[in-house]
């Protein structure tokens, strides 16, 4: 059944108009992403060969989070099919889809915090992207998994192709889309790298360095791409700073990529965008 509506609505960065069309509704595998609550998880080898960028998405909620209201049918955290992060077009799921860099090859239905995972295999690369939908109401819980995995204190892998791939802390890369929490609320856990492995990171949230730096370990965390600035965290800028990624650009490129995109769908100019996608510290 497909569904398709199209809002329009005022988001708050200037007085940009934005337009979104809602993707459509798929059927998906019954299988259950691994529980991030659970700290007893056995975590088998992996193929390290294989590098893995894992993208955790608080699902946009008008009722659980502390945003500026959007039309409540893209603003309903446990609805991932229609919701503005996701399932919209410019949401990850449906704008990954529609690339033509990436292949989806896995998806499965979680049922609790973890409302839907998408496995996309990219097609020239060796390199896989695992994207989980977190409920908007758990946005704390994703932002907490996001920054544990960040430095190394929640492992994981999932099997995917007939190999088993590493995800959170196992990843090269990790990344956080969506409201910033920590605008909102405080955590009480600490994040300090376990192993010593230095991490990539991509935060696209309002004033993402500004509430995640204190949260982050300098000495092992490069944060690619992060904002200065209130920002639409759609899946656009995400698609072409890893596009940068992969090729093995710089820091500056991959920004100039994101800036570019940003500029482009968010009809601002390109500096604009640059002082918003910041990169390094």
């Amino acid at each position: 059944m497909e569904i398709k509506k199209v809002f329009n609505y005022i988001w708050v960065l200037g007085s940009t108009l934005v337009l979104l069309a809602c993707g459509q509704r798929s059927t998906v595998d019954s299988a259950q992403p691994s529980n991030s609550q659970n700290n007893n998880t056995v975590v088998l080898p992996y193929d390290s060969t294989t590098r893995t960028i894992h993208v955790l998405v608080a699902l946009c909620d008008n009722t659980y989070q502390g945003i500026v209201p959007v039309p409540k049918a893209i603003g309903n955290g446990q609805d991932p099919a229609n919701n503005l992060y996701w399932g919209c077009e410019y949401g990850i799921k449906t704008y990954f889809n529609r690339s033509k860099d990436w292949k989806l090859v896995k998806k499965y239905k979680g049922k609790s915090a973890i409302l839907e995972r998408l496995v996309y295999k990219h097609k020239s690369e060796n390199y896989y992207l695992v994207a989980d939908a977190y409920d908007g109401k758990e946005i704390k819980l994703c932002t907490v998994d996001f920054l544990r995995g960040l430095h190394g204190q929640l492992k994981d892998t999932l099997q995917v192709d007939n190999k088993i791939i590493g995800i959170a802390g196992n990843a090269k890369l990790n990344a956080y889309i969506g409201h910033d929490g920590l605008m909102d609320f405080q955590l009480d856990q600490r994040f300090k790298n376990t192993d010593r492995q230095k991490r990539n990171a991509i935060i696209l949230a309002c004033y993402s360095k500004k509430y995640f730096a204190p949260h982050i370990d300098k000495e092992t965390v490069s944060p690619i791409l992060w904002t200065s600035h209130l920002m639409c965290p759609e899946a656009y800028s995400l698609h072409d700073a890893l596009t940068g990624y992969i090729n093995g650009e710089s820091n500056e490129q991959i920004q100039e990529k994101a800036a570019k995109a940003y500029s482009k769908y968010q009809k601002c100019s390109l500096r604009a965008a640059k002082n918003l996608l910041i990169t390094n510290w």
